[in-house]
């Protein structure tokens, strides 16, 4: 791959790449603000599991723009995965939100042009660029939701509707991404992710509320869930994204200018709650109580992605079915409760 940026790479699906790279004898450098929770313990686990130089950080914020053009100039391929997550922080603080994710990627993306070296980027995008996708139909089962006429889940033929800042802002990177890659002949692959899960991963109230249950459920913090628990999502272990991006770069020739909706697709997918507490009972050896809000506004009552493109393009699929990551990151939860003694706050489903 040559040399490698991976722009936030401390945070979850950050540090889980930069450690596959880095396991399989490459050289990366980690750009990262170390804003997010959980990133310098992610950073300082990297450090101590390869203390032989050829991890190298830079600490900034993808705002300034010196500072990534600086990180750029001699890179073969980065990986933009830095971004501001949370749909309620985008809505209380707008600004922010889009200068971390459409402003950042921007200057990612300048940076990435004024190096002169064409490298080769792979930025991970949002299923929220779909917005409400109030036009499809939705059943209602016992345990779950299900889309009436997309047995597959999503593809990317779907129409774009940024709701929220979040949306607007992701959605906004997403389109400069494809397009500087037609413009200025950067090969360039987007990824519309699911909800991505496993080791490393400090969910908050606002993201990532697979890995937030079980650290509430194990920590003996309150469980709170917003709507009737049914909602779906399907749920990709981040080992299987990590093999993913990967495959991204390898198969270039093929991948440079297409979009992927990356998840686990039909056969994982899972509703928030009436599914995943008989899986988190059985787990924790009795049953997790939880109290019940009302539904926040924008929350899909389903989303499950078509994931076949990615298959058809890469020959990639998933490896780790739900039951198996779901245990796995049960596991590193338990086995490294000192990570998590702060407080957590109720667990929502996004």
């Amino acid at each position: 791959m040559g040399t490698i940026l991976v722009v936030g790479g401390a945070g979850f699906i950050g540090s889980n790449l930069t450690n596959g790279l880095l396991r399989d004898g490459h050289d990366v450098t980690v750009f990262d603000a170390l804003l997010r929770r959980g990133a310098e313990r992610n950073l300082e686990w990297l450090r101590a599991q390869y203390p032989n130089g050829r991890l190298r950080v830079i600490r900034n914020d993808v705002r300034d723009s010196e500072a990534l053009r600086h990180a750029a100039r001699d890179a073969d391929v980065i990986y933009h995965l830095a971004a501001q997550v949370a749909v309620t922080s985008s809505v209380l603080d707008p600004r922010t939100d889009f200068e971390i994710n459409a402003l950042g990627t921007f200057n990612m993306l300048e940076a990435s042009r004024a190096s002169g070296r064409h490298p080769t980027i792979v930025f991970t995008s949002t299923n929220k660029v779909y917005g409400g996708m109030e036009d499809i139909a939705v059943e209602e089962r016992p345990t779950r939701y299900e889309f009436r006429d997309f047995p597959q889940g999503i593809s990317e033929s779907r129409p774009l509707d940024f709701h929220s800042p979040y949306g607007c802002s992701k959605g906004a990177a997403d389109q400069y991404v494809r397009d500087y890659g037609r413009i200025y002949d950067l090969p360039t692959v987007v990824f519309r992710m699911s909800c991505i899960y496993g080791p490393r991963q400090f969910g908050t109230e606002d993201q990532g509320w697979l890995a937030h249950f079980i650290i509430s459920a194990t920590t003996g913090q309150p469980v709170t869930i917003y709507g009737n628990g049914k909602q779906v999502r399907d749920v990709l272990f981040v080992d299987d994204l990590v093999r993913a991006l990967c495959l991204a770069v390898e198969k270039i020739d093929i991948t440079a200018g297409q979009v992927y909706n990356i998840g686990g697709g039909a056969p994982n997918s899972l509703s928030v709650w009436s599914e995943f507490s008989k899986m988190l009972a059985d787990l924790n050896g009795n049953e997790i109580p939880a109290s019940f809000g009302e539904w926040r506004p924008g929350d899909q009552p389903c989303y499950v992605s078509d994931i076949r493109k990615a298959g058809l393009h890469m020959g990639w699929r998933p490896q780790i079915d739900k039951e198996t990551g779901v245990r796995r990151l049960w596991e590193w939860v338990s086995s490294n409760e000192d990570l998590f003694e702060a407080p957590a706050k109720a667990a929502v489903a996004r």
